[in-house]
């Protein structure tokens, strides 16, 4: 029997895009979710994403949300961990989320998702890895296509986000087995970004993955866009928002 899994990452405190994707799939049976990491940040409603993400993991999808991991972003704001900004915008906008970040929303992140940006999972036996960033670095280094960052032969899928760009691909590894012609077959797959995409899609983008038969459907929804724009406060830098018209 087919079971499928729900896939979100980079949602960066955006709450039209969020619910536009939880709405897109709304009438699915899922038999779990995995979330990849930087929930807050860049958008104007960290706080609100965390309260939703409360209200699924004591709701409907109680037991349900198999890994919750943090983003470099998550490190940013809640450990203050802003040395490796490489702009005085990201730390403008890194501590603007701080301040507005509520103590109900500190504690989830401190206390319900994992902190080392890094954590693995077996489903119908598959040994899957899931990390925000890479094998390199867990939280600043994305796995790209021509750049994957780490050695994941170990695993049969690795799940990422931190690039906010969507893929789904397979590389074979060299491995000791005849009887499988000495290959290792790896899925990647990154969801894309549901708050920031920037792969000159703007709409708010997530996966599916589907077990035993590993159907991966890249999915993009369609969200306000311009009233998540309408929250920026003139203090934030216009980029921010500006990106979201284009998912740039």
């Amino acid at each position: 029997m087919e079971e499928k899994y729900l896939i979100l990452s980079d949602i960066h405190g955006n709450v039209s895009a969020f619910d536009a994707v939880m709405d897109d799939c709304r009438d699915e049976d899922f038999s779990g979710i995995m979330i990849l990491g930087d929930c807050i940040d860049y958008g104007m409603r960290s706080s609100e994403i965390i309260e939703k993400l409360t209200h699924l993991e004591n709701g409907k999808w109680k037991n349900r949300i198999l890994i919750n991991i943090w983003g470099n972003h998550e490190k940013l704001v809640v450990d203050k961990d802003l040395e490796r900004l490489s702009s005085d915008r990201g730390r403008v906008m890194a501590e603007y989320t701080a301040r507005n970040l509520s103590s109900a929303s500190v504690k989830y992140i401190r206390e319900k998702m994992n902190k080392k940006g890094i954590d693995e999972i077996s489903l119908l036996g598959n040994r899957i890895l899931a990390v925000h960033g890479s094998l390199e670095d867990n939280y600043w280094k994305a796995i790209l296509p021509e750049n994957l960052r780490g050695d994941y032969q170990d695993y049969d899928i690795v799940l990422s986000g931190h690039s906010h760009y969507s893929h789904c691909f397979t590389k074979f590894y060299n491995v000791d087995n005849p009887d499988m012609r000495n290959k290792k077959a790896v899925m990647f797959i990154n969801p894309g970004s549901v708050g920031q995409p920037r792969n000159q899609n703007p709409y708010a983008q997530y996966a599916v993955l589907t077990l035993p038969s590993k159907r991966v459907e890249l999915r993009a929804v369609s969200y306000n866009i311009e009233f998540e724009q309408s929250l920026f406060p003139d203090s934030i830098d216009e980029f921010y928002k500006i990106r979201l018209t284009n998912g740039i």
